[in-house]
């Protein structure tokens, strides 16, 4: 059989490795079934933090991953904690802290991740149930066992392989996440009442992607997010559609002229005021897009450009659903109105108030017929750009290089993190770093999500290596 392993993929490469860098893999090498056990313990646990959801199993899965940091014996002080949202007395949900202060004047890490995951959808799409964790030809299927219960491994894990090796002088507090699926409500509330103990030189988000199963990624660029619910409004009651169509105007075709103008004839979006970012992009080919999304024989891509330029440079605009009548209950009347979710991904460089400001602007211009306008549930979140040029930068990227035997793709991610913004704003001289265990082939959100395990033990190597580094730096 082939080693795999992440000490031995780093030999294989002649990685220039330290002795203490050689014990560290081998000690992440030595502990990656406990990890696996450990990691298929938690996708048991359905802690879907959504509100019509039972929240009883997102305290459960705080309470296992509270049990995971004590079980290290790093950490001083390991606590569960819920802060409030916004300005309100409601509570976010359960999140997990624990801390231990840096010594000797070296530099301080924050490691974040979440337990929370999304819903599971429809079962009978799954190929095994969504929380029975099942090994399948190397990969680990169910639901959270990559997004984002592997990045909370990743670190316990990555804790666990620094402790056997040395005692770190490096300060380390972990923060996972009990709501990021349900939008981080409490997260900047949270980041204020810890800001003491989670202040850090250096940041590590563990909840993206890698390149491939053998190359990793450091995401350098995010795009934001405007989300918000829309209603168009013509008439105060439903009338009758034979007598009255053709001269009273519905709230579905208001909605479908206004919808169709958010894109041009290409598909790009054509909405004034939204930008795009001057990044440079790795060459990747359409064919391969097409393969990863699932799109089928015979439809065309949309926009222009370098594919991967549409992805995370520019902005993209889809209606995420519409509160009309199923076809089922359709009667012969013309409807008074509609509501539909619109959610739109906005290019580094702009913030979301702006982004936004330019989408009212443009419903107000195109929605016709004079309908009435409404608009709730509003969410905005602004996008990322990482100074690859930092200390924390440039050890990551040499950790995941001697970790991957291979070196890491500077990638710009298509979706959004929010809650970044909020860190950058609590601790703006901290160097932000977004890494994780995810690959093309994970399908997050998804039925049959999965974590390759190969890709797991080398982020947890990376990280590993990482955290020793770290602890040699002086605040």
């Amino acid at each position: 059989m082939t080693d795999t392993s992440a000490h031995a993929r780093a030999r294989s490469e002649g990685a220039d490795l330290s002795d203490r860098d050689r014990a560290i893999l081998a000690a992440v090498d030595a502990g990656f079934d406990r990890a696996l056990d450990d990691l298929k313990a938690l996708v048991r646990i359905p802690s879907v933090s959504w509100d019509a959801y039972d929240p009883a199993h997102v305290q459960a899965s705080a309470e296992a991953v509270a049990a995971l940091a004590e079980g290290t014996g790093v950490f001083e002080r390991v606590s569960i904690e819920r802060a409030p949202i916004g300005d309100s007395d409601a509570l976010g949900q359960p999140a997990v802290l624990a801390v231990r202060p840096a010594r000797g004047g070296k530099s301080s890490v924050l490691l974040y991740a979440h337990h929370d995951v999304q819903p599971w959808g429809d079962e009978s799409l799954w190929r095994t149930p969504p929380f029975e964790p099942t090994e399948i030809d190397g990969r680990l299927y169910g639901r959270g066992a990559s997004d984002d219960k592997a990045g909370v491994i990743t670190h316990i894990a990555a804790v666990r392989a620094l402790a056997e090796v040395m005692d770190p002088e490096v300060g380390i507090a972990l923060f996972i996440e009990g709501e990021e699926e349900h939008g981080s409500r409490s997260f900047q509330r949270f980041l204020e009442l810890h800001a003491d103990v989670l202040r850090a030189d250096l940041i590590v988000v563990a909840d993206s992607d890698n390149w491939s199963t053998e190359t990793p990624s450091l995401t350098v660029a995010l795009r934001g997010n405007v989300a918000c619910n829309v209603r168009l409004t013509t008439l105060e009651h439903a009338s009758h559609s034979g007598m009255f169509g053709g001269a009273v105007p519905d709230a579905i075709m208001a909605f479908s002229k206004l919808a169709a103008s958010f894109w041009d004839e290409q598909g790009a979006v054509a909405v004034a005021g939204l930008t795009e970012a001057d990044l440079d992009v790795p060459e990747q080919t359409e064919e391969h897009v097409r393969a990863e999304a699932g799109v089928l024989e015979g439809v065309e891509l949309i926009g222009s450009g370098p594919v991967l330029a549409r992805l995370w440079a520019k902005p993209s605009i889809t209606i995420t659903g519409v509160d009309a009548p199923s076809v089922p209950d359709a009667s012969n009347t013309i409807l008074p109105t509609v509501r539909f979710r619109l959610s739109a991904r906005i290019a580094p460089g702009q913030s979301a108030s702006e982004a936004f400001a330019a989408l009212q602007a443009h419903i107000a211009e195109h929605t016709p017929f004079g309908a009435h306008v409404e608009y709730d549930g509003v969410d905005l979140g602004d996008p990322f750009l990482v100074d690859a040029s930092g200390w924390g930068a440039t050890a990551a990227k040499q950790a995941m290089a001697d970790a991957w035997g291979a070196a890491p793709v500077e990638a710009g991610i298509g979706g959004s993190i929010p809650f970044i913004a909020d860190l950058v704003r609590q601790f703006p001289a901290a160097q932000i770093l977004v890494t994780g265990v995810e690959d093309p082939g994970t399908m997050a959100h998804s039925p049959n999500e999965s974590q390759h395990l190969g890709v797991l033990r080398k982020a947890i190597a990376a990280e590993a290596l990482l955290l020793s580094r770290a602890s040699e730096r002086a605040e």
